[in-house]
């Protein structure tokens, strides 16, 4: 059985990662039989998670674990989509993971009061002696990536703005369909489900939190598809 590492529920949300949640989803939607594990991403093959243990192979990243299981467990979620349909969805996709996500990541990271609240908690198990200090380098880490990605150039107000324009341009996309390309899920609902839910995760204020609140096919569609793929999972996305 496929073994898949994740972070486990935080924030309010099933995984404090939009990547597992993008990959349980496609394990669901596929029924392919799997377990979970709490990992750290120092343990991936990519260093981060999710990733997978299937046969044991490791496998790290949400893309590369799509391709290994639709080419060894038949997973198909794409295809009865055209050819402009799945040259969407990569446009999606990217937009969503490549930018929305580091927006997140800001909101998360980079506010005070989230920080304090959300990710200053992945430090808890550290001795007391040495926790303020592992919590102060875990974020000037994360601020050193956003540097390097390019969103952390930019001043809080102006991340928001363009975090914002991304879920703008997701909620113009989506309509009012029941999914990303219509009346079927495809494999980039996944992805678009975890990126609105990390938009929307209860525990974080913030303007970028609040133009995701803005658009309501977004709640919507978030949750729908939560009641759909976690119904167990105490779900506020207001």
């Amino acid at each position: 059985m496929i073994t898949l590492y994740v972070f486990g529920p935080a924030f309010g949300l099933p995984d404090a990662s939009p990547f597992v949640m993008k990959t349980e989803v496609q394990l669901k939607t596929a029924g392919i039989p799997y377990r979970k594990e709490s990992s750290a991403p120092m343990n991936g093959p990519k260093g981060k998670l999710p990733y997978i243990e299937d046969g044991g192979k490791l496998i790290g990243d949400s893309t590369f674990i799509r391709e290994h299981l639709a080419a060894h467990h038949g997973l198909n979620l794409d295809g009865g989509l055209t050819a402009e349909q799945r040259a969407q969805c990569w446009a999606i996709e990217r937009m969503l993971e490549d930018h929305l996500y580091w927006a997140i990541v800001h909101m998360r990271w980079m506010i005070d009061e989230n920080f304090a609240k959300g990710p200053a908690h992945f430090f808890d198990r550290v001795p007391e002696p040495g926790r303020e200090e592992a919590r102060k380098q875990g974020r000037d880490r994360v601020r050193a990536a956003l540097h390097a990605q390019g969103l952390g150039r930019h001043s809080a107000n102006e991340v928001a703005d363009l975090g914002g324009r991304s879920l703008a341009a997701t909620s113009t996309l989506l309509g009012d369909r029941e999914y990303v390309m219509g009346s079927r899920l495809c494999s980039t609902d996944a992805t678009t489900f975890g990126m609105v839910a990390g938009a929307l995760a209860p525990l974080f204020d913030s303007p970028l939190a609040g133009s995701a609140r803005s658009h309501n096919n977004l709640v919507a569609y978030c949750d729908r598809m939560m009641q759909r793929f976690y119904p167990e999972f105490a779900w506020n996305s207001r």
